[in-house]
């Protein structure tokens, strides 16, 4: 909006086949900090193994903690690291192999989503209690549609459509979405309107804490 160029934060990290891999799409900023400044000066890969998987848990260690203080972050980062020296370990010469494509991408997704139950989760109870909900969906009374109103359907709608099916039969429209050259007078009059829904949308919202102040 003013004009700063800033680097890439987030390359498509739910495309991944590996944990290792997520960490090289997702919160790119963090992960380049925290192997510049902490995995490198621990020694990174120049030690033995040993010192290696120590060097991984230490930063993914810091990189829980450095999420919030509370041992729902810690398991989380912990957890993460853990799929990263099994991976290291043997994991990754079968999730790297063309025919394995599918079985990668759905053991990353699964791994990911299981973990951000308990990076949301207020207790560890309660993110084992979320992951009861997800694997035996009649622990608990509550059902998907529940969840599915009009706007998670619109967005839903939006998502599918703009990840790629709409670029593709449309090859030109990606280029008008991604041309930074010129503006286009539709775009001087969709933009406030979107900026004036999102306010109504923040305002009329929940109470609603960022994140990261709960540290």
């Amino acid at each position: 909006m003013f004009g700063f160029r800033f680097p890439e934060n987030f390359n498509y990290p739910y495309l991944t086949r590996s944990i290792k891999e997520f960490w090289t799409r997702w919160h790119i900023s963090l992960s380049t900090w925290f192997k510049e400044y902490l995995y490198i000066p621990l020694g990174g890969n120049r030690c033995g193994n040993g010192r290696i998987y120590l060097n991984l848990i230490i930063v993914f260690l810091a990189t829980g903690i450095w999420h919030g203080a509370a041992w729902t972050f810690l398991f989380w980062g912990l957890y993460h690291g853990a799929f990263i020296l099994l991976e290291r370990i043997f994991l990754k010469k079968y999730l790297d192999r063309p025919d394995w494509t599918v079985f990668a991408h759905l053991y990353a997704m699964l791994a990911v989503i299981c973990g951000w139950e308990f990076f949301r989760a207020e207790t560890l109870t309660q993110g084992i209690h979320y992951l009861h909900t997800m694997f035996i969906p009649a622990a608990s009374p509550y059902r998907i549609g529940i969840f599915l109103n009009p706007p998670v359907w619109g967005a839903l709608t939006a998502g599918v459509l703009f990840c790629g099916i709409l670029q593709r039969l449309c090859p030109g429209l990606k280029t008008v979405l991604t041309d930074e050259s010129r503006i286009y007078f539709w775009e001087y009059v969709l933009m406030p309107v979107l900026l004036v829904l999102c306010v109504i949308s923040l305002v009329a919202n929940t109470y609603n804490p960022f994140i990261y102040f709960r540290f």
